[in-house]
């Protein structure tokens, strides 16, 4: 027999796969038993780049001359083509905007970060000691119904 396979040999293949397959499964078993740690919400959120920090401006005024478009990938290629043609001086604004939020950000993360060094001394987790400082989210905030909406002074 040239090029073919016997019978037993393609068998073995099967099982080998059914086997792989089985080993995923206990792996994943394995995973979920372990338990991954899961992302704290409380944690403040990372602060934009300067890029990002232009984009924002520029969605704006680019809805605003295309509303007809609906493409997200076209905003970000026009925002990513006009970002790469701005010169240094052009981009300074955005730079120094990131760079004021992310100060702010190292207060808060530094804040943050100490209330989890303290908490994790405690038997209450960080949720729980939340609720019993009594704080708000922002989410509760925004709900309080005074249509007020707070902005970022920049």
């Amino acid at each position: 027999m040239r090029g073919g396979k016997s019978r037993a040999a393609a068998s073995s293949k099967d099982d080998t796969k059914v086997a792989g397959k089985r080993k995923a499964a206990d792996n994943q078993v394995k995973r979920a038993k372990r338990g991954k740690a899961g992302k704290d919400p409380n944690k403040p959120k990372r602060p934009p780049s300067a890029f990002f920090v232009f984009m924002e401006e520029f969605r704006k005024e680019f809805q605003e001359k295309h509303p007809e478009n609906k493409k997200v990938s076209v905003v970000s290629k026009a925002c990513g083509d006009k970002w790469k043609s701005m010169s240094e001086a052009d981009k300074a604004p955005y730079v120094a905007k990131a760079a004021k939020r992310k100060a702010e950000y190292e207060k808060i993360i530094a804040s943050y970060n100490k209330k989890q060094s303290e908490g994790s001394s405690g038997n209450a987790s960080p949720a729980e000691e939340v609720v019993e400082e009594g704080s708000k989210s922002e989410v509760d905030d925004e709900e309080d119904g005074n249509g007020e909406e707070e902005e970022d002074e920049e």
